[in-house]
């Protein structure tokens, strides 16, 4: 009965994750959509989910085919002039020797392809831009629902484990919620004073019962130097904190704050795995890492899930710019290369950088599913 309750339990904790990463895409190919329709392209499908149409309706007025698919997983925008099948220059060059034969100058103009280099370029870019502002009004949104985090403890759930640390060797793990602790024989639990108890025990023993599941671990520790005080314990783990509710002001200011840590963040991540590929490849986490990371965040509170989605969500928009194909960044590439030329990169050439390109993207998130496969089967969590 007990394994049937988690098993629902995690399996909810999937479908909300499924379902904040499916508004990311969504929204992602919604601002492409915005940007193609304000620039006169004819949108011909956004859909919303993938594989088999369920329902659909077409607008009488912009001809544009609104669908729900079965996969309830991302979704796109069919813009007319793209096809998702050739390169950027080859659609250009087809585009060209048709226009000739289009009677009706304005279905022409209405293809993405007959669009000045900079307005492609404004279409392409508008999604990962999405990405961007929607991880800010995340943040925002979760300030005033939920508040912000204070230096206060709220729980003791763990959120990281440092390496090599007393509770990474006995077996803690992010999303591990500590109940009591029991130091020269008197118990303590409550959570507060859990941290100042341990902050307070250097070099002694203690009793650390925590709950994984559902089921109660018992642990014995003895703290060690913490590494910005010395005379006070640590175990090595970071705990939840407190979230406070603010006002307008404060949340538009903490949320500005929190969107220029992820983004620093982010970048800082990127160079370190650029200049140190071997010793940080293996901390990369693709969709199985980022799931796994979402349940356990998810038992953190609603404040940090939110934190978590603007993460995701500007990783998102990240990701898209990288100048690999089938990404956002591959189409401005060559976009931004016909503007620097003033014609469209031969389409030989721009196929033999997107087999290049593929290659290397199969490549990397092969080896990310692999890593994120490792952590999991090794128990180690992501976080």
């Amino acid at each position: 009965m007990l394994l049937a309750v988690i098993t629902l339990a995690s399996l909810g904790k999937v479908v909300t994750f499924l379902v904040m990463l499916s508004i990311l895409i969504v929204l992602h190919e919604y601002g492409h959509f915005i940007v193609a329709r304000r620039n006169g392209v004819q949108v011909n499908e956004f859909a919303v989910g993938m594989g088999p149409k369920i329902v659909g309706w077409t607008s009488s007025r912009s001809g544009t085919l609104y669908s729900l698919r079965a996969l309830p997983i991302g979704g796109y925008c069919a813009m007319e002039g793209e096809d998702g099948k050739t390169s950027q220059a080859e659609q250009q060059r087809e585009f060209r020797e048709a226009e000739a034969l289009v009677a009706d100058s304005a279905t022409a103009n209405r293809n993405f392809q007959a669009k000045h280099p900079l307005r492609r370029l404004a279409i392409v870019l508008a999604g990962p831009a999405m990405n961007f502002l929607l991880a800010y009004i995340i943040l925002l949104v979760g300030a005033l629902a939920f508040g912000v985090a204070s230096d206060k403890i709220d729980r003791a759930i763990v959120t990281q484990v440092m390496p090599g640390t007393p509770a990474a060797q006995n077996g803690m793990q992010p999303g591990d919620r500590i109940v009591a602790l029991n130091i020269d024989g008197v118990a303590v639990d409550n959570a507060s004073q859990l941290i100042d108890r341990i902050h307070a025990s250097l070099g002694k023993k203690i009793d650390v019962t925590f709950d994984r599941n559902g089921v109660r671990h018992l642990i014995t520790v003895t703290p060690q130097p913490c590494p910005l005080n010395a005379k006070q314990g640590c175990i090595g783990f970071v705990p939840a904190p407190a979230y406070e509710r603010v006002g307008i002001g404060e949340a538009i200011a903490a949320s500005g704050y929190s969107f220029v840590n992820i983004a620093s963040g982010t970048l800082s991540s990127i160079g370190m795995l650029v200049t140190h590929f071997t010793k940080y490849a293996s901390q990369v986490s693709g969709p199985i890492g980022m799931g796994q990371a979402a349940t356990v965040i998810q038992d953190f509170g609603w404040g940090p899930y939110f934190a978590f989605a603007a993460t995701l969500s500007f990783a998102l928009g990240f990701f898209n710019l990288l100048p690999l194909p089938a990404l956002d960044g591959g189409r401005a590439a060559f976009i931004i290369a016909e503007l620097v030329r003033g014609k469209p990169v031969d389409p030989e050439k721009e196929a033999l950088v997107h087999i290049a390109g593929f290659a290397a993207l199969m490549a990397l998130m092969l080896l990310v599913a692999y890593h994120d496969i490792a952590r999991i089967v090794s128990g180690k969590g992501v976080l």
